[in-house]
């Protein structure tokens, strides 16, 4: 009885606690899509990206700087790297290239000598070492634990404002550096000034010269404690007894009172224009120090962005590697114009409109590719404003840009790539940009003489004995061509339409139907450039091909790919010459082979732009099935989700941009036709957002590893058996439905 007693008085008792467990809060953290960003993914190996702080397209790159100079360093930071020098507000995401590193702040708890000369970072007295098991970068937030100050410091955006915030240890000295004069790797200094405004407030500016020639930055720093002494330091020399200094390299040394309260914040304006700009531009935070607000709003502002795709998957891994993959598209170009309009030019002349907003950091021989593409679709608006800015750069120049950065023209690398930029956008019915005027800058710049153009002009091509890179220069100016005779044909300008496109053929003149290669010819016509080795690579100096080798660049006929298939001798010789491509050794011959060629798959490159197309080939050769399984064995073996999980340099988002598209089975193969290639998608389902009322859904039925082949598709019901989606059918919304299996349908897609 007395046991049957306590059974029972157990029964009740459990069945109370449970009751009262039922009134309590079980929180669960719901999973946001900027929890699978990871803006690590880069920093290691050749991805050059950068793991600090920004906004979708913001003006400002908050990110630490190691203070090595080096290839493996071009964002300023490499992830096998564990010192830091402080944090810049201007980076570049993923290029080749080392420039920036604008307006650095460090804080630090000791005073330290600046006068000490500085030959390298081992000479810097105020570095820190760190360690990765104590860094946090997300999406729009960036920490780090400075071991040797005993600091954490934590970094956030907005669109034109870089937000610190410091917290030391209980009663350490507390005290920021901002060093001017440093420079590292291109960057070379030329002028600097810092001025003490009030206890609160700093401005200055640095001027400078690298890969941008007239580089000038102003900026306006205001910190949530009063100062409480300060060191002003001009060319190594400390000056007393002033507020302002200004000379070629500038420092200071900023001690703050209240040091009871741990945290100290800073928020830093930025401008190309002025100082009052760049107070205007932090104006809507002048008296307010909300640092977590701030992160919270950058948190969102990339959530919201971020769900213009939503993928279906039961991988994390894939969801992590696609959407840091969506995050770094929406890195470049970069907001250059100030909040009320204003930009400086390379002539020091100041452009100012209401319009549109400017961008800068045009990395267009990389991103007309795919990037572009990406935000035709995601934001079409800022397409518009893009065009918008090469147009102002043609205004002042008369020639379209290159590659722009920070308002200057760097002239790197082949071709004239704004123009199938604008193509694209005018063909794709983009508006908010002037047609006629784009188109009139469009055949200017391809009518005039410099880079090459004069001589394409006179032979039709490029001969390999009067410029470096002639292989390349010609199939890309054809491209070009191509280009301008589709808005001319839009506008109507029959002779220009027939003038441009007998000009895109110009490639013919440099197949080899021997070899089966692109290769360079002489100005007479009669010769090939010999000796000819088709993995022979040299680094832009008296080389055919523009950081790469026959093999890679053969295959630019983007236009014209039917054609090109003839040339071959049909669809068969041109699909065995493509597949060997994939499956040749990955021997690179030469003694100055180009870095940038990389995450090599036989002779393809993926780590470099010119590969990117060609998977997508085999479409147009009837072979549908080779595109399949190729561009699976890419996304498969060339992206991962770890520092170094990209195969070469991100480029402002074109090397995450092909894995977005390619990931949901589409490739803008030719971004000027208005058509997407169709590969192998990779995820149950990508539902893209093209309006508030208007989603493309691509269903992906038994898609799994080995399932990588279309078996059949529908759109919107009706059968689909085609390698090509329009734009427009993508535009007006709808469904997509693969049916997947092991092994090709080679009946599906061919024609």
């Amino acid at each position: 009885m007395l046991k049957k007693y306590f059974s029972i008085i157990s029964i009740i008792f459990l069945v109370l606690y449970s009751c009262s467990r039922l009134n309590e809060t079980v929180t669960v953290k719901n999973t946001t899509l900027t929890d699978y960003v990871n803006p690590l993914i880069g920093t290691g190996g050749h991805g050059h990206t950068y793991p600090g702080a920004t906004v979708p397209f913001g003006m400002i790159q908050l990110s630490p700087d190691n203070g090595t100079s080096g290839w493996e360093w071009c964002s300023g930071y490499h992830y096998s790297d564990s010192i830091t020098i402080g944090f810049s507000h201007l980076h570049l995401s993923g290029t080749g290239i080392g420039d920036l590193y604008d307006i650095r702040l460090m804080p630090i708890n000791k005073k330290v000598d600046l006068t000490t000369p500085i030959k390298s970072r081992d000479d810097i007295p105020y570095k820190s070492s760190y360690t990765h098991t104590q860094e946090v970068s997300k999406a729009g937030y960036y920490s780090i634990d400075l071991i040797n100050h005993n600091i954490k410091a934590e970094l956030t955006t907005d669109l034109r404002t870089g937000f610190h915030k410091y917290t030391y240890a209980e009663n350490d000295t507390q005290s920021v550096i901002i060093d001017l004069g440093f420079a590292i790797n291109w960057d070379r200094l030329t002028e600097s000034g810092l001025k003490i405004e009030d206890k609160f407030t700093i401005s200055g500016y640095r001027h400078s010269t690298g890969w941008a020639k007239n580089q000038k930055v102003f900026f306006v720093a205001k910190f949530s404690k009063s100062l409480k002494e300060y060191d002003l330091i001009v060319d190594s020399k400390y000056v007393e007894k002033t507020k302002s200094v200004k000379g070629t390299k500038t420092a200071v040394q900023l001690f703050f009172n209240d040091v009871n309260n741990e945290s100290l914040e800073v928020k830093v304006g930025l401008s190309s224009v002025s100082i009052e700009n760049a107070l205007e531009n932090m104006s809507d935070h002048m008296e307010r120090f909300e640092f977590d607000r701030i992160k919270n709003e950058a948190e969102k502002k990339w959530e919201q962005n971020l769900s213009k795709i939503l993928i279906e998957t039961p991988n994390d891994s894939l969801k992590e590697i696609f959407y840091s993959a969506l995050y770094h598209t929406q890195i470049a170009p970069v907001t250059f114009s100030d909040k009320n309009g204003a930009f400086r030019q390379s002539n020091d002349s100041i452009y100012k409109t209401d319009k549109f907003v400017t961008y800068s950091s045009l990395s267009l021989w990389d991103t007309f590719r795919a990037e572009q593409p990406l935000l035709t679709i995601l934001d079409p608006n800022r397409v518009s404003d893009i065009v918008n800015s090469m147009l102002v750069y043609y205004n002042q120049n008369k020639t379209l840009p290159v590659w722009n950065l920070y308002g200057n023209e760097t002239n790197t690398m082949t071709g004239y790539h704004s123009i199938p930029v604008i193509a694209e956008a005018s063909l794709k019915g983009i508006t908010g940009f002037d047609i006629e005027k784009a188109y009139s800058a469009m055949k200017t710049t391809m009518m005039q003489d410099a880079r090459g153009l004069s001589i394409y002009k006179e032979y039709g091509y490029i001969p390999y004995n009067l410029l470096d890179e002639s292989v390349t220069i010609t199939l890309e100016y054809a491209y070009n061509d191509w280009c301008v005779a589709q808005i001319a044909k839009l506008l109507n300008k029959q002779e220009d339409y027939k003038y441009f496109l007998n000009r895109s053929k110009a490639y013919k003149y440099l197949f080899d139907p021997e070899t089966g290669f692109m290769r360079g010819k002489n100005d007479t016509g009669t010769g090939w450039h010999e000796p000819f080795d088709p993995k022979f690579s040299a680094h832009r100096v008296h080389a055919d091909y523009t950081e790469g080798n026959a093999w890679q660049h053969s295959w630019f006929v983007l236009h014209d790919t039917n054609e090109l298939i003839k040339l071959h001798g049909g669809n068969n010789k041109f699909s065995n010459k493509l597949e060997q491509l994939f499956t040749e050794s990955s021997e690179i011959t030469g003694e100055n082979v180009s870095a940038d060629i990389s995450g090599l798959i036989g002779q393809y490159a993926h780590g470099n732009e010119p590969s990117h197309h060609i998977a997508y080939m085999f479409n147009f050769a009837n072979q549908p099935w080779r595109t399949q399984y190729w561009v699976r064995e890419i996304l498969k073996s060339q992206y991962f989700a770890t520092p170094d999980g990209l195969s070469g340099n991100e480029d402002c988002g074109q090397m995450s941009a092909w894995y977005v598209f390619s990931s949901m089975g589409l490739y803008p193969y030719n971004p000027s036709s208005g058509l997407y290639q169709i590969g192998s998608p990779l995820f149950e389902k990508s539902v893209i957002k093209i309006s508030e009322n208007t989603n493309f859904t691509i269903i992906a039925e038994n898609v799994s590893d080995k399932n990588k082949y279309i078996q059949s598709a529908t759109l919107n019901n009706v059968n689909f058996n085609r390698t090509v989606l329009m734009h427009q059918e993508l535009k007006n919304g709808g469904t997509l439905h693969f049916v997947m299996g092991d092994a090709p349908n080679k009946n599906w897609g061919v024609h």
